[in-house]
């Protein structure tokens, strides 16, 4: 699985002022948190279409993007089905056309008690051919503030609400939309571009973007976006470089956004404090709270071991905090491909797809020594704050690994830090429900959530989740979210197959390949 360049691709907890390392070793799968998660909800498109893919940002080998959110109180959805084919704009609009390929959408979906209904069908201003509108989604805290990430988005325009969108010049630019709700009615605010959009290929030249967007966060207010952009190939470092310098081949950049009433701008251009070409800086990005603490991962810095960059931001002002490894790091176990960050910013998790050990549990040693094997079988850690240092708190494995799992493809982080949901798409498990037999495998890449608490600085799993109508293929996990005191948790299936229209359908119909579907769980 393992990507040297974007050419070749297209953090879970602390008690604060805590340092404990070990965490427990524990696996337990049978508690009452596990007895009483539940499945409350199969959701799908309201216009299921053949590999629109709802719930995934993208091929899961080539985008780290999260097409799943979920509001903090656990009752506002936001699924986006990057490979949509509408031609339609903005909100509600006809999702029978099938004119723009891969134009993409997403749904916005609401809860009341156990009922769920979609809100709202939601297109681009400018949808265009292979755009990928939805690869990332990300919700404020209440839920009426939502970015969109299309990062395959083709305008040269640049800064807030260009009037340029119809542009297709810069293939992969990339762009971000935020919408905002009143009452129920949604719509547009802004269409955000990088300040440095990018150039366009000249000649013959493969046409590679910044691909601004490929990862996004939101404050809890809605008001601090931050947006990653794998392709920028500046050489600067730190805050706000130089923009225009093109010297470092797909360095990659981050990008912060504030907003005053209903306008937004730009506040920062953010960049590796160690700026080297072909490290993806950006890969995967995290907000606070508060927007005052950001995460950055450079996926494929340190020969592919990946790091974690914090920053944090007083008075406007940006500055770097920390950089941070696996303790046991390897070269190619891609830390970073997944991220998250809870909400007072002490506790960041990330996901290391690419990690080999085949040691299931927390905390368990040995696996500091399995290159030069090459199983991905995956890994996430947990990394606290305490004061202004960083420590490794967890190092997390599957209870039942297994090679090409890719457990850490995508993480959720509750925003009390006390909750993690970690992905393996690629897991192989034939069971169904909470707490299946890990044992019985055979069905390829069916998917699988491995569900994990903190009691003061010891983590344990709780579950093993999988999808009420698993199949091969499905990739459930391929999008994870997580409410507020985790309770709640949310899981898309990029290839599920069912023709099912909106909330609680036929599960067993399978006629239309890799629609895609997510389930709604709680506790």
């Amino acid at each position: 699985m393992r990507r040297r360049t974007r050419s070749a691709v297209v953090l879970l907890a602390m008690l604060l002022g805590a340092a404990a390392y070990p965490a427990s070793q524990s696996s337990s799968s049978g508690s009452s948190v596990a007895a009483q998660l539940k499945q409350i909800a199969y959701l799908k498109a309201s216009n299921p279409v053949e590999d629109a893919h709802f719930g995934c940002g993208g091929t899961l080998t080539g985008h780290a993007g999260n097409a799943s959110a979920i509001s903090d109180d656990g009752n506002t959805i936001a699924i986006g089905a990057p490979h949509e084919n509408s031609g339609a704009k903005g909100v509600n609009g006809n999702q029978n056309d099938h004119s723009v390929y891969s134009s993409g959408a997403v749904y916005v979906f609401t809860r009341r008690g156990g009922t769920v209904a979609q809100q709202a069908y939601i297109k681009a201003s400018n949808p265009m051919d292979g755009a990928n509108f939805g690869s990332s989604v990300a919700l404020s805290r209440d839920g009426n503030t939502m970015a969109v990430a299309a990062y395959y988005e083709s305008s040269a325009a640049t800064g807030i609400n260009s009037s340029n969108q119809a542009d297709h010049s810069i293939s992969e630019a990339g762009a971000v939309y935020v919408f905002t709700r009143s009452g129920t009615t949604w719509s547009q605010q802004a269409y955000i571009k990088a300040s440095n959009t990018g150039q366009a290929a000249v000649g013959d030249g493969f046409p590679e973007g910044d691909q601004f967007g490929y990862s996004i966060a939101l404050s809890s207010d809605g008001n601090t976006l931050a947006v990653g952009a794998i392709g920028e190939d500046s050489a600067a470092s730190g805050i706000n470089g130089d923009q225009s310098d093109n010297m470092a081949n797909q360095a990659g950049a981050a990008y912060v956004f504030t907003r005053t009433g209903s306008t937004w701008s730009q506040q920062a251009y953010v960049k590796s404090s160690m700026t080297r070409p072909n490290v993806l800086f950006g890969y995967s990005i995290g907000l606070n709270g508060s927007g005052d603490t950001l995460a950055v991962a450079e996926f494929d810095a340190d020969r592919g071991k990946g790091a974690i960059y914090v920053l944090t931001r007083s008075g406007g002002m940006w500055s770097h905090q920390a950089r941070i490894q696996a303790d046991n790091a390897e070269n190619g176990d891609s830390l970073g491909y997944s991220m998250a960050i809870s909400d007072d910013g002490n506790t960041i998790a990330a996901g290391a797809a690419d990690e080999d050990c085949l040691i299931p549990g927390i905390n368990v040693s040995g696996c500091d020594k399995d290159q030069p094997s090459d199983t991905s079988a995956g890994a996430a850690y947990v990394f606290v704050r305490n004061g202004t240092t960083w420590v490794q708190q967890a190092f997390l494995k599957s209870s039942h690994p297994h090679k090409s799992d890719w457990f850490g493809v995508r993480i959720a982080l509750s925003g009390d830090g006390n909750t993690v949901a970690v992905s393996a798409p690629q897991e192989d498990g034939k069971s169904r429900g909470i707490n299946g037999n890990q044992e019985d495998v055979g069905s390829s890449e069916a998917g699988a959530v491995y569900f994990y608490t903190r009691s003061g600085t010891t983590w344990t799993q709780q579950a093993y989740v999988k999808s009420s109508n698993s199949d091969p293929s499905d990739e459930f996990g391929s999008s994870i979210a997580l409410s507020q005191d985790g309770k709640t948790m949310l899981v898309a299936a990029r290839g599920e197959d069912s023709g099912a229209k909106g909330i609680n359908g036929n599960q067993a119909d399978n006629s239309v390949r890799d629609a895609g579907a997510a389930y709604l769980f709680v506790r």
